[in-house]
């Protein structure tokens, strides 16, 4: 073909290339026009609404009404049931055919009563083929049913994706037809799509990207959309294009495809079991046409879901796992948050999620898999380790908002360049489903190994970390969290579902250790193993990683905070149970046959609140041995009595033998002196319990994000509606209560305790909270100079910095931590505990607990309502570890338990005699009824040797990892005294006690 030399005009060739396979523009003369032929109308369709989601055999017995292209339906959340009748033509005899069907929302076609095909117009999934050549025993008079949800793959936010869910959205019909289905043009399209795409990718300083312009070029000027014959011509263009083959030195890309399903965000739970349905049938459709594709798929729950609700799908993906096409990944039952769950929590995430994996498909999985989380916590590599897993996948670090995380594996802005020469692609529509489709697939493998482009291959994760395994003596490590420079709000939002999940974590170790104590004292108790494991996942559930953050809609708050009143409820009844046992005299007994239980590691003094017999709160001060119950005698007296005066001027002074605090009519701390070393914790001309206000307005993401700019609007909260007075003067314990006004509409009311034989002072909070876009914090300017603050994660603390001298430094404005942080200099140090609180920042010497948000999406009304929560302020002498921080704050969220009972003598179960090592977690093992799991850590910082001493019955005695599987490796050193166990800094050991 002769033709005048093309003008090396780069602009004008690859706007010409554009308009050829343009959907929008010249679609009656270019290519992308001819993709579709013949149509046909359908027979009928028609429709049955339903509000809540039921399965396919009660739609079809429905009454269907008639409906027609262009009808809108709704509200959202409800689901349409479409009937659809179709006869295709005699004449489209070797023909593709497809149903051809564009709506809003989600769909999932069923034919023959099994699911098998999704729709997701957001997704390229716009039509379900027939036939691919349409055979005279292929029958022409087909019914489907397309199930769709009135959402979308993004939810249903009002105007932007992330804004509040709009609860009457109408969901369109746009088209439902049959529809010619021409695979040439399809072939001959993705030839130029994948060319246009290296144009722009390689730029205008690249010679390859010149060569792909002037392909495409050559290849319009051969092809006439309206004459098929022309196409051979012009796809053999492609071919020789593409068929240029790369040096060995190549960088390889591991293809992978992926569905990255939220398994609650911007849509409720009930509505990630059907985008789950509807990605999964859809990937099993492409498997069996294309025997290469690989599929990565986690979380364990997701799993679980697909099990009940659509069995036979179920049973085709344990296939395709067989096949090796089909790869569970991950480990956990959800894709939990990096930050906030307890170490114990993380530990349960791998152990159900492995669990499941093993006996459904007879493997654990190999690699952690986290793409989408809002942190990553320094003990993780240990978790995984512990959990027989050594490999990490995630990309949400390519995030950060100051500093670009150096390891992140990219083609083009490889940190590794050298050093790595394989990274991993995963493609496919995700965080709302959908997945891989067709037409990635043969883009993909349109590029498997063209030259200037890195090699592709369809892969595994074994494959790729094997590969990045073998020159990994060449990789960079990186010691210490993984810090994500963004979604910093997350530790505070939603703090109800904050406050449900330690509560929750709280409330299951405990029942775990009363029952095992149960179990081993009283013949005929049995341990609640099947409904811990129920309540345990629903713990786990919440967890997910924009579930626990907050970051979801007003739906998935509602089903959260359900599920934790869930656990409460049938929680209270297994610790009850458990307690009743350990009572020899259950039921209603006088007062005096009151007994108490700590489910700790050490024993404690404390003052305890009393069943009441009237309106009056009866007081007790107790002593209570390591995991052991003790009777509650009234007579205990504490060495010194609580004092509490009011002076003159109206300020109030509280005094205990160990702390002194004065408190001025705002509530506010003037003065707290730790007696014995008389040193005053409060800097000279400040204040603490300053409550604060801040402008809370990120750049977008709302509930997810707290900006820096913030701190430069700070308002302290000084209104008094109550000015300070005295509730209880003292004895056992002394407190005063006051109320502050926030703002017009919200108010604080809080009440000061000082109890006896007590270190820390305490504040119990109610906040009446309905603001917009502000941020409440309470402030402690402290005596204190040091240039890194402490914090406690799982498993342990770390320190970060209290200044902002590099932009590193400057990124942790904002951070989280767990029950407690502390802020320490040579021989003496201020710790601030909370029971429901994760965001801190320490700037210099002042101490800060990030209290409540106000976002507005994607829930308008997140926060909104009265809320309750307690800090603690500590100051001590020496370092922190030595003054039992750690210790106290378990205590703080770890309640002793009161209950109706006669103990004959005080009785310990464990007891570990150093005090680094925290005794975490006493459960009955998985795997055998009479074995019980011991997890423990160093909570240091150190390495020490300690004893765990028992009175229950031990038979045998094995070192186990975190799925509880023995480790006969390490030895097992008894002693007269009890177990004796070495421990590195923060390390985590677990045992298995065989008992009698």
């Amino acid at each position: 073909m002769h033709h005048q030399p093309v003008l090396k005009n780069r602009r004008t060739l690859l706007e010409r290339a554009e308009k050829f396979i343009s959907d929008i523009y010249f679609t009656d003369c270019n290519l992308r026009g001819r993709l579709f032929g013949d149509t046909h109308p359908l027979e009928s369709i028609s429709v049955f609404l339903s509000e809540k989601r039921i399965p396919y055999s009660d739609a079809v017995q429905q009454s269907f009404q008639p409906c027609k292209v262009g009808d809108a339906f709704g509200p959202t959340w409800w689901t349409c049931w479409f009937k659809v009748v179709l006869k295709i033509p005699e004449a489209w005899r070797g023909k593709e055919v497809h149903l051809r069907w564009e709506s809003d929302g989600e769909g999932m076609v069923w034919r023959d009563q099994q699911p098998v095909q999704g729709l997701t117009k957001e997704g390229e999934k716009t039509s379900y083929v027939l036939t691919e050549c349409l055979k005279d025993s292929e029958p022409r008079g087909i019914t489907l049913y397309v199930e769709l949800a009135c959402n979308g793959l993004f939810g249903a936010g009002q105007g932007c994706m992330i804004a509040a869910p709009d609860p009457n959205g109408k969901f369109t019909l746009q088209k439902a037809e049959l529809v010619v289905f021409n695979r040439d043009v399809r072939e001959l399209l993705t030839d130029f799509e994948m060319l246009v795409d290296i144009v722009k990718m390689l730029g205008e300083g690249e010679q390859r990207g010149f060569q792909a312009l002037f392909t495409a070029n050559e290849m319009v000027n051969l092809c006439d959309p309206a004459d098929p014959s022309s196409f051979a011509a012009a796809r053999s263009l492609a071919h020789k294009f593409f068929a240029q083959k790369n040096g060995e030195s190549q960088h390889v890309v591991h293809a992978m495809g992926h569905c990255h399903t939220d398994s609650a965000w911007l849509w409720p739970y009930e509505e990630t079991i059907r985008k789950c349905a509807r990605s999964w049938v859809t990937v099993i459709r492409l498997m069996e046409k294309n025997p290469e594709f690989v599929f990565t798929c986690s979380q364990a729950q997701q799993f679980q879901w697909v099990k009940s609700w659509y069995p036979s799908l179920f049973s085709e993906i344990k296939q395709f796992v067989q096949k090796g096409q089909f790869i569970p990944v991950g480990g956990t039952w959800v894709e939990m948050d990096g930050n906030l769950p307890s170490g114990e929590s993380m530990v349960r995430q791998f152990l159900h999620g492995q669990n499941f994996f093993k006996v459904e498909f007879g493997r654990y999985c190999k690699e952690f898999w986290l793409p989408d989380t809002f942190g990553y916590s320094a003990q993780l590599p240990q978790i995984m380790k512990g959990c027989g897993i050594s490999r990490f996948l995630t990309q949400k670090l390519s995030w950060n908002l100051v500093n670009t995380f150096p390891l992140i594996n990219t083609v083009k802005n490889n940190k590794d360049k050298g050093r790595a020469n394989h990274s991993a692609v995963l493609f496919g529509f995700g965080d709302g489903g959908g997945g891989p489709t067709q037409l990635m697939l043969d883009r993909l493998q349109r590029v498997q190994d063209t030259d200037c482009l890195p090699k592709v291959q369809m892969s595994s994760p074994d494959v790729l970390f094997s590969q990045l395994e073998s020159d990994s003596s060449l990789l960079c490590t990186w010691v210490g969290e993984l810090f994500l420079e963004l979604h910093n709000g997350t530790y505070t939002t939603q703090a109800k579902i904050k406050l449900g999940n330690r509560q929750c974590e709280a409330l299951l170790h405990d029942i775990e250790v009363s029952s095992c104590l149960a179990l081993c004292k009283r013949d005929g108790f049995k341990y609640p193993a099947c409904k811990l494991q129920e309540l345990w996942r629903l713990l786990l559930l919440n967890q997910f990683h924009d579930v626990i953050p907050g970051s979801c809609i007003e739906m998935v708050v509602e089903d959260a905070l359900q599920y934790y009143d869930e656990i409460r409820t049938a929680g209270s009844r297994l610790l009850f149970a458990a307690c009743e046992s350990l009572g020899s005299a259950p039921g209603k007994v006088a007062g005096s046959n009151i007994a108490v239980l700590n489910t700790l590691p050490w024993e404690r003094t404390e003052v305890i609140s009393l069943p009441a017999e009237d309106t009056q709160t009866r007081l007790a001060l107790v002593k209570v041995p390591s995991v052991g119950v003790a009777q509650v005698t009234e007579t205990a007296k504490p060495k010194d009595s609580v004092s509490v005066t009011m002076m003159v001027d109206g300020t109030i002074i509280m005094e205990n033998g160990l702390l002194k605090a004065t408190i001025d009519q705002t509530g506010r701390l003037m003065s707290l002196l730790l007696l014995q070393a008389d040193r005053e914790t409060i800097s000279e001309g400040y204040l603490g319990n300053q409550f604060a206000l801040f402008d809370d307005v990120p750049l977008y993401w709302d509930a997810w994000d707290v900006m820096d700019y913030h701190l430069q609007t700070r308002k302290p909260a000084v209104e008094v509606i109550e000015p300070a007075k005295v509730v209880r003067s003292g004895g056992l314990q002394g407190s005063i209560s006051f109320s502050l006004r926030i703002s017009g509409k919200s108010t604080i009311k809080q009440e000061i305790l000082l109890d006896a034989c007590c270190p820390y002072i305490k504040f119990n909070t109610q906040v009446d909270w309905e603001e917009s876009h502000k941020f409440l914090k309470v402030e402690f300017p402290v005596q204190v100079r040091s240039p890194n603050a402490t914090y406690e994660i799982q498993f342990g603390h770390l320190q970060r910095p209290t200044h902002r001298n590099t932009s590193w430094d400057w990124a942790r404005f904002e951070v989280w931590g767990h029950k407690w942080a502390d802020l320490s200099e040579h021989g003496f140090g201020v710790a601030l505990l909370n029971d429901s609180k994760y965001g801190y920042s320490i700037h210099e010497n002042i101490m800060t607990l990030s209290l409540l948000r106000a976002p507005k999406a994607p829930d308008a009304n997140a926060d909104m309502g009265s809320h309750n929560f307690t800090y603690a302020l500590m100051p001590h002498t020496g370092l922190f570890q030595d003054a039992s921080v750690i210790q106290y704050a378990y205590n703080l969220n770890f309640p002793l338990h009161v209950f109706h009972g006669v103990i004959a003598e005080p009785w310990s179960a464990f007891s570990v005699n150093c005090p680094a090592v925290i005794l975490e977690t006493i459960k009955q093992a998985e795997s055998r009824e009479n074995a019980l799991l011991i997890r423990l850590y160093e909570s240091h910082g150190s390495s020490v040797t300690t004893t765990l001493s028992t009175s229950l019955p031990i038979q045998e005695a094995w070192h186990c990892d975190l799925l509880e599987r023995p480790d006969s490796s390490i030895p097992m050193s008894k002693t007269s005294s009890g177990i004796s166990l070495t421990f590195k800094p923060f390390q985590i050991r677990s045992l298995l006690l065989i008992i009698q």
